[in-house]
């Protein structure tokens, strides 16, 4: 299990490989997170589509964060972790607040981490069911 230490370390160092990247851009906060289970939030203002819904694609973009995370932290400081397979099904709209993601691992392994990541709005709703797989490999010599 990996502490508050390593988990505090891998998150800034992931949020420091691009200050530009999804992340930033759609506030997404890692509330928690170990290799078994990764929580985070992102409001569903600026991150909607025409009609004033949370985009369907924000909610992806909120779980494979989650799960990659997840796979990082499973992978450790030598790996990385790269996205292979989301899918999603979509349950609710929701229009305010912020939605709430939790990742929890399905299976980890020494090539593959796979996550369920459940996305519910602040009534506890579920807006969303994703499953995202990792692929774990050796990271680039000097990355």
């Amino acid at each position: 299990m990996t502490d508050t230490n390593d988990f505090a370390s891998t998150l800034q160092a992931i949020a420091d490989l691009n200050p530009d990247s999804l992340l930033h851009r759609m506030h997404i906060e890692v509330l928690e997170g170990t290799p078994e289970r990764v929580v985070g939030r992102m409001p569903v203002e600026g991150n909607t589509q025409p009609y004033g819904l949370l985009h369907g694609g924000a909610s992806v973009v909120l779980a494979e964060s989650l799960g990659s995370i997840g796979a990082a932290l499973h992978a450790g400081p030598s790996r990385i972790a790269v996205g292979l397979d989301i899918n999603a099904t979509h349950h609710r709209a929701a229009r305010s607040g912020y939605v709430t993601g939790t990742a929890t691992a399905l299976s980890l392994g020494g090539t593959l981490a796979s996550y369920e990541v459940v996305i519910t709005d602040e009534e506890d709703r579920r807006v969303c069911t994703c499953r995202i797989t990792c692929l774990i490999r050796d990271a680039a010599p000097g990355a």
